[in-house]
């Protein structure tokens, strides 16, 4: 059965784009350039002071929505350019030089009317304690989006015709300030806090913040003396509720019911200058969020909220980016956790990172097949296993967004966590973002740090007796970024411990996506309570199942 799981792949790849000689040799050899060029200027009241950071053009065939919020990964075509110390009546200009997506460059565009705007993603200065100096986009608590961050700025939309071969210079002026998110209001059921981490200020040298949204149970008003198991909800940026609480989906009868299993939910906010998640881990280049979480935040939530502060009563869960998280937190904290139920974990073994074998391949791009060089594909439709997106359109994306690792991007946040620090102070890449060359010694540091499988493997005999029972990961066997070949991988390990054997469980979707879910949140929650009542220890109070 597994077998045809590889086969799935490749037929995936036999179902292939463009040769990847012909992509780079587009990329190189575009024809003549025109002059065309985009010159933005930021208005004279929001230019007080020079501004650093990077300036967006956006092309879009509809104004519906504005051009900025059309921009993704398969979206409408951008382009950005950095810039330093900007000042009033000076120009940020984008020319067919800068690098964009989908289409690479200006020229590219076809002759015709569009809707235009501009975006400025302002820098803040990093004074780290380290001693490096870097420029980064300052989280606003908007989850690093430069689309909406607030103090970002932005022009009005116009509408031009555009022909490359025609059209030199189109001006645009940004002249709007994104203003302030609105505060959260609490309720009966759903707090927030946000806390200033010591921490990571220290580190990056500036207020650095940190938070949770906490979910409190039926009845937590009513039973002032009764301590609460909580479930720690991580995955990229949000300030809602946990559990889907609030949003119309069942959930609030189910979790206001009778007979229900009362505990504290916490959708936990960490973002940071690479990405709006940290992956709740330290690392050279992001700093100590995994230190932060757990000596600063956590024990502030367990005591204004009267949590179990016993690792039998934490459990983990989440998907994709919050499934590696919380599986990685399991595993790197194995006796502050009792369990956890991840979805879809983003790579748990570096054998396939969306698509890139960072142990065997030589170019993050493309595969080397005897005399063929074939695309590496990033996304695969499952239905179909059409690839939607290939490595390199995937980091070009990126590069778009942000050079220097600063896209803000998946590949980007995984190469800040998992990699070395660069000389610059920026993360040492693990390949080359316009050629996809891979850099072998990044390599094996992302292996010897941050591959989950082979840090269970060198690791069991020290922690393989606290993880007992406790790993449970749920994937589609053709998930849309192939995470599910790094979970195959990391099963066949655990499948294969002994003394302890690791008693957890492996479920896989046949057929399914990036989404699927064997359960419903109601049935995990169940499945959550059912084991820490289990190891709950002799003598402590179950008056939580009230």
């Amino acid at each position: 059965m597994k077998n045809s799981r590889y086969l799935f792949l490749i037929s995936a790849l036999t179902i292939t784009l463009l040769a990847v000689n012909t992509e780079i040799a587009n990329s190189q050899n575009r024809g003549s350039k025109s002059k065309l060029a985009f010159h933005v200027s930021i208005h004279d009241s929001l230019c007080s002071e020079p501004l650093t950071g990077r300036m967006f053009v956006i092309i879009a065939k509809s104004d519906r929505r504005e051009p900025r919020f059309q921009v993704g990964r398969t979206g409408t075509p951008f382009w950005g350019v950095d810039v330093e110390k900007l000042e009033a009546g000076d120009w940020a200009v984008i020319d067919a030089d800068e690098i964009g997506s989908p289409l690479e460059s200006i020229d590219e565009i076809p002759p015709g009317d569009y809707f235009i705007q501009a975006v400025f993603n302002k820098y803040t200065r990093f004074d780290r304690a380290d001693g490096h100096v870097v420029w980064m986009h300052n989280d606003q608590w908007e989850g690093q989006s430069w689309k909406r961050s607030p103090g970002n700025m932005y022009s009005e939309v116009k509408k031009v015709f555009i022909d490359p071969k025609k059209t030199k210079k189109i001006k645009l002026e940004v002249s709007h300030k994104i203003p302030p998110l609105p505060p959260l209001e609490d309720t009966k059921y759903v707090k927030r806090i946000k806390i200033k981490s010591q921490l990571l200020s220290e580190f990056w040298g500036q207020d650095m913040y940190i938070g949770a949204t906490i979910l409190l149970p039926e009845g937590y008003d009513t039973h002032p003396n009764i301590y609460y198991p909580s479930i720690h909800y991580h995955g990229h940026f949000s300030t809602r509720a946990p559990l889907g609480f609030g949003r119309g989906r069942g959930m609030d009868k189910i979790w206001k019911g009778r007979n229900y299993p009362r505990f504290i939910a916490i959708t936990f906010q960490h973002p940071c200058p690479y990405f709006d998640d940290s992956y709740a881990v330290n690392s050279p280049a992001v700093g100590p969020y995994g230190d932060a979480i757990h000596q600063e935040l956590i024990p502030l939530i367990e005591e204004k909220f009267r949590c179990i502060p016993e690792s039998y009563a934490r459990v983990l869960t989440g998907g994709s980016t919050g499934g590696w998280i919380s599986f990685a937190l399991q595993v790197l904290y194995p006796d502050f956790y009792g369990g956890t139920w991840s979805f879809a974990p983003d790579p748990l073994h570096f054998n396939n990172v969306e698509g890139i074998n960072i142990y065997k391949d030589e170019n993050a791009y493309y595969k080397i097949h005897e005399w063929r060089k074939v695309p590496t594909p990033n996304t695969i439709v499952p239905s179909t296993g059409m690839v939607s997106l290939t490595s390199r359109q995937r980091n070009y994306y990126e590069l778009a967004n942000g050079t220097l690792g600063r896209s803000g991007c998946q590949l980007d946040i995984w190469s800040a966590i998992f990699g070395p620090l660069g000389e610059d102070g920026y993360f040492k890449p693990l390949f080359n973002k316009v050629t996809g060359a891979i850099d072998p010694d990044v390599a094996q540091y992302w292996g010897d740090h941050y591959d989950m499988r082979n840090y269970l493997e060198r690791n069991w005999e020290r922690i393989g007796h606290d993880l007992v029972g406790k790993l449970h990961v749920f994937c589609g066997d053709r998930d849309n970024y192939q995470l599910n070949f790094g979970a195959y991988e990391t099963e066949r390990f655990l499948e294969s411990t002994r003394d302890p054997y690791y008693a957890g469980s492996f479920t896989w979707g046949a057929r399914g996506s990036h989404g699927f879910r064997p359960m419903s949140t109601e049935q995990m929650i169940i499945m959550m309570a059912q084991q820490v009542m289990k190891n709950t220890p002799p003598g402590n109070s179950k008056a939580w199942m009230y």
